[in-house]
């Protein structure tokens, strides 16, 4: 028994390394997380450059009624693909109890006599279970973002840059909420948010995102940042350049604005080893990145980055 434990430990990392997709080290991992005030589970405005968007993973906004994604308003927000799916978590666990019960003990999926056992048995039982568990979870997972998206109205005005003036007909849980109107100055400070939290990003500099971050957003971040030092990562970014912007909702509650825009950047991105060694990404070659922010605003006060939602 004990010669089986030591193989499982050694070949379940190396069955991860195989199968699994690295996560992005770049701001946000790829992911789609933070608070856009009433409107935090409802879809935005679909742009050109921003067709969808992904629902919130995690936010910390009120949950209440129905969302834009067809969903219960806070679905999927926190916790994880079993406790969502109660399917998903009984037959898991089946599997896993059964399988790895059932390997340590000689048995496995398959009798011996099927020619599954022995080491090479052991190895063809644990991909197999490997592969179920992925499938399973992406089966799971991947469609628990379908739904409605809101209605293609198109701002009003407008200005240069392909940016949109007073944005009306707000709709979806917007009764306490007015129209915005988006100026040039606004324009230029969401670009100097965009690059200054990049740059702050790439120097780990975490006092300094929260100088221009949500303290929700500057959690995520540091919980991020903690995740790649445990892996012995470092991602840096430079020549950070905004190519397009499109406003997609801009809008007031009580004392407080929220914008939300879709951000079409380009940076050089690399994430490194504890050696120094380019392991992801390019140090000449640019990454271009497509994203959903939103910007919020104490009237009187500096726009802050709170929240970043992926296209689709």
């Amino acid at each position: 028994m004990r010669r089986y434990l030591m193989l499982l430990a050694a070949l379940l990392p190396l069955m991860g390394a195989l199968g699994a997709v690295p996560a992005e080290a770049r701001l946000g991992g790829g992911h789609s997380f933070g608070s856009r005030g009433s409107q935090s589970y409802f879809s935005p405005r679909p742009t050109g450059l921003a067709p969808g968007a992904a629902p919130f993973e995690r936010s910390q906004a009120p949950v209440g009624g129905m969302n834009n994604y067809g969903r219960p308003a806070g679905y999927g927000m926190g916790g994880t693909m079993f406790g969502r799916h109660p399917f998903a978590s009984g037959l898991m666990g089946g599997l896993i109890g059964a399988g790895i019960f059932g390997m340590l003990f000689g048995g496995g999926f398959f009798h011996s006599g099927l020619g599954f056992g022995g080491l090479f048995g052991t190895l063809i039982q644990l991909l197999i279970l490997f592969f179920v568990i992925r499938f399973l979870f992406r089966m799971f997972v991947g469609n628990r973002g379908g739904g409605m998206a809101r209605p293609n109205v198109a701002p009003t005005g407008g200005t240069p840059g392909g940016w949109q003036g007073v944005n009306s007909g707000m709709g979806g849980g917007m009764n306490a909420a007015q129209p915005l109107q988006i100026t040039a100055a606004d324009q230029s400070a969401f670009e100097q948010c965009l690059v200054y939290v990049q740059q702050a990003w790439g120097n780990q500099d975490i006092a300094a995102i929260s100088r221009a971050a949500t303290p929700e957003m500057v959690g995520y971040f540091n919980e991020q940042l903690a995740n790649l030092t445990r892996q012995g990562l470092r991602n840096r970014v430079a020549d950070i350049r905004v190519e397009t912007m499109e406003l997609s909702d801009a809008w007031s509650e009580g004392d407080t604005d929220y914008a939300t825009a879709a951000m079409r950047f380009s940076m050089l991105d690399m994430t490194e080893n504890g050696r120094g060694q380019v392991v992801d990404g390019s140090a000449t070659t640019r990454a271009l990145v497509t994203e959903i922010w939103t910007f919020t605003r104490r009237r009187g006060g500096h726009w802050m980055l709170a929240a970043i939602q992926q296209t689709r």
